[in-house]
């Protein structure tokens, strides 16, 4: 069953489930973020309303600096505000920030331990007909190895929302990663999010879970469908919502291991360097289990519509199923 202390949507799994960007809900946290402070500015490489920023843009024109398209700049000119007291947001897809300025970002962000926020958008399999060349699936792994840097990666409108104004917040560097499609609305505007918390989504109604499922960002979608699905062939499971994924909430993980005594992990990036990675690292010093990975398997991507990529790449509701029942015969 869904956790009913999460608030979360409850047509969840009805077929006409409302979709909704879940980059406008980083531009409308924005918006917020900044009307609760001053300081909050924004900076943009050519993409303004493709990022939602338009929303800020139009009622703080004087907070808002177009760059152009020169990511290398956006970071560097976004470091130098913040060393002067601002808190910038920095946006473009996600595969030209991190993806072409990794260096200046480490440099003058990471490095110097500034509070810029990076906005990834356009991540992932879901980019869809752009193709294999705009399909960010290794940004999770870049960013997470940089010391000082924040990493967060929503599954929903909502919890990009919260997000951006949560990190509008800290005094840190961070990175926030961004789908390109309407995606379902999973959580509402009562779901809690806390830095470095994860949440447990979905639990068995009676019984013990058989398996743990972590999932992070838009997949956690059809991570919910497949724990829904194997509930009525007998299969309990659990399912993590792992959206800050640094700082991570280590122990939630070690629970669910030592609950199952088995873990799948989902996410739409590539599996090397990424979540299911981090999952393992944290296991395999703490109590270590046997780990499916789901997501992209050392690959590229390609064009295709977003449902087609999840499936043909394994991350589909079916493929999930086949996992947690494969894991079950270990």
């Amino acid at each position: 069953m869904l956790n009913p202390k999460l608030k979360l949507n409850p047509k969840l799994f009805n077929e006409d489930i409302e979709k909704k960007l879940m980059r406008e809900g980083f531009g409308k946290g924005l918006l917020l973020a900044a009307e609760n402070d001053k300081n909050v500015v924004t900076l943009c490489a050519d993409l303004t309303e493709s990022l939602q920023m338009h929303f800020l843009k139009e009622k703080f024109p004087k907070r808002f600096f177009e760059v152009g398209v020169a990511e290398q700049n956006l970071v560097t000119i976004a470091s130098g505000m913040a060393s002067m007291g601002k808190i910038p947001f920095c946006g473009s897809y996600a595969m030209f920030s991190p993806g072409r300025n990794w260096e200046q970002i480490r440099t003058t962000i990471a490095y110097n331990d500034v509070p810029v926020k990076i906005i990834g958008s356009h991540s992932g399999l879901t980019v869809g007909p752009d193709g294999g060349s705009h399909q960010a699936l290794e940004d999770i792994a870049l960013m997470r190895v940089m010391p000082n840097m924040e990493v967060y990666s929503p599954c929903d409108f909502y919890e990009a929302k919260k997000i951006t104004q949560e990190i509008a917040k800290t005094n840190k560097p961070a990175y926030l990663r961004l789908s390109r499609e309407k995606n379902p609305v999973i959580t509402t505007e009562e779901t809690p999010f806390e830095i470095g918390k994860a949440e447990m989504y979905w639990m068995p109604d009676i019984g013990i879970a058989e398996v743990g499922i972590i999932a992070t960002g838009d997949v956690l979608y059809n991570a919910l469908i497949a724990a829904k699905e194997l509930e009525k062939e007998g299969i309990q499971t659990k399912v993590l919502n792992l959206s800050s994924i640094k700082p991570v909430d280590k122990q939630a993980i070690i629970n669910l291991a030592k609950e199952t005594k088995k873990i799948v992990t989902v996410e739409d990036h590539q599996v090397s360097g990424g979540m299911g990675s981090l999952v393992a690292e944290i296991l395999s010093n703490n109590y270590p289990v046997h780990i499916e990975f789901m997501g992209v398997q050392d690959k590229f991507g390609q064009s295709g519509t977003a449902n087609e990529l999840l499936e043909h790449y394994g991350l589909g509701v079916k493929d999930i199923k086949e996992r947690v029942k494969k894991l079950l015969k270990k």
